[in-house]
């Protein structure tokens, strides 16, 4: 039977929420503004709470990028992610991942960043698969609206066991890593959950669930 080993992104294979890193760039480069960049600042101490309305983030976020070349935005996220990024990858993930290629299992990322930075951080840690949020595109050219469900909350259940299912992997044998509460149910959903360098609430819940803590700092 074929095993999975799913994997968050932020705070999980990286030490860093890589979402700030690309507010801060964008704010350099004269994309955004200072109002801007701060509201995208309070969405990710939302975020960090599990109490963002991720849906109407996602939408704020993309409406920058309406009418935008797709293909532009991959570009600017692969120069941005393998400047900025890639050096922060967490250490103690390596190990991990390394155990479960030598166990055959499927390596996916699962995460609620872009399909752009999903791409280069698949290559950056040699994974299978990359799951991550979508975003509609019409011609070439960004519609500033994501594609539901989002990769995010129940959401990243619903497209793990799609990929299961078209697979036929049993998630009750697969894998999940990851540092937010926003992914208890994912955590919930698989038969090994890992809990990465976590948020308090996700701390506290998984003392209560026994859960294996990791540092991967």
């Amino acid at each position: 039977m074929t095993v999975a080993a799913f994997f968050d992104l932020d705070l999980t294979l990286l030490s860093i929420n890589s979402g700030a890193s690309w507010v801060r760039r964008e704010r350099r480069l004269g994309r955004i503004n200072n109002k801007q960049m701060l509201q995208a600042y309070v969405r990710f101490f939302l975020y960090r709470l599990s109490l963002i309305d991720m849906e109407e983030a996602m939408r704020l976020a993309l409406a920058m990028y309406r009418q935008l070349p797709e293909q532009t935005l991959a570009d600017w996220t692969r120069s941005w992610y393998e400047a900025e990024i890639a050096p922060t990858a967490a250490p103690g993930a390596f190990p991990v991942l390394q155990e479960h290629r030598q166990q055959g299992h499927l390596l996916v990322l699962l995460t609620t960043s872009s399909p752009y930075e999903a791409a280069v951080a698949r290559e950056q840690f040699g994974l299978d698969h990359a799951l991550s949020s979508r975003y509609e595109v019409d011609n070439g050219l960004l519609t500033g609206e994501p594609i539901l469900p989002l990769c995010y909350g129940p959401g990243k259940v619903t497209v793990a066991e799609q990929f299961a299912a078209e697979r036929g992997l049993d998630l009750d044998a697969c894998y999940f890593y990851s540092d937010s509460y926003s992914d208890r149910p994912m955590l919930e959903r698989v038969g090994h959950p890992y809990v990465v360098n976590p948020d308090l609430r996700l701390g506290w819940f998984a003392r209560k669930k026994k859960w294996p803590v990791l540092d991967w700092r």
